[in-house]
């Protein structure tokens, strides 16, 4: 009995550790790869407590191994943008300009029903409301309502507005998106010029640079 509580206690502590280490996301925030690499942790730990004849070691090292893992991944995510899509793909739009793109929903395999729950969730009871909505690569559905719509109206205040759009990512620790750059028709001399405005002499010493969803210019530099 006592070999079975110190084995139970060794690999919770490791479970523990090894979540901390992953980082603070919620259940519902993981990556498909973050969750598969939970689950596999969680079910690993529970052999060596339920079967005694696993030698604890076993379970140690396959966990750490997965930790290992999810380790490299997360810094190759970090650093490569096609690393980032392939593992976890792209944010889908289910609502463009104020339409719904039926056939991306059918690809999604999320109905009707789901996506207006998801607004009647996130207090939009009228899709005329909706300007964008976009389904997360976590699964959570990210809204943006029409400027003049949203709260403290600046419709009803008869105060000027420029409609909010989706942030685009031009840059990304120190790596050029040339596909982001086609979307908005400009090209890397343009990005470049746009850096030497603010006394940048190369992409490689931003972390984060982007169009905002006014249409600004955003940027902050590697530490």
């Amino acid at each position: 009995m006592f070999t079975v509580l110190i084995r139970t206690a060794i690999l919770y502590f490791l479970v523990i550790i090894s979540m901390r280490l992953m980082g603070k996301k919620q259940i519902g925030e993981l990556q498909p790869f973050e969750l598969a690499i939970t689950i596999m942790i969680s079910e690993l730990a529970s052999f060596p407590m339920q079967d005694t004849r696993i030698p604890i070691i076993h379970g140690v090292i396959a966990i750490i191994t997965l930790l290992l893992i999810q380790t490299i991944l997360s810094v190759l995510e970090l650093k490569s943008e096609k690393v980032r899509l392939l593992l976890n793909g792209k944010p889908s739009i289910l609502i463009n300009n104020g339409k719904i793109d039926i056939k991306e929903l059918r690809r999604q395999q999320f109905n009707i029903n789901d996506l207006m729950e998801e607004l009647r969730l996130q207090g939009h009871f009228n899709l005329d409301d909706i300007h964008f909505a976009i389904l997360e690569t976590s699964g959570q559905l990210s809204i943006i309502p029409k400027t003049n719509l949203a709260p403290a109206t600046k419709g009803d205040l008869k105060v000027p507005f420029k409609q909010d759009t989706i942030p685009v990512t031009l840059i990304l620790d120190g790596s050029i998106n040339h596909d982001n750059l086609k979307i908005l028709n400009k090209d890397e001399n343009w990005l470049n010029e746009k850096l030497k405005r603010f006394n940048i002499d190369s992409p490689k010493e931003v972390f984060i640079a982007l169009i905002d969803s006014q249409g600004s210019f955003y940027y902050q530099k590697k530490v």
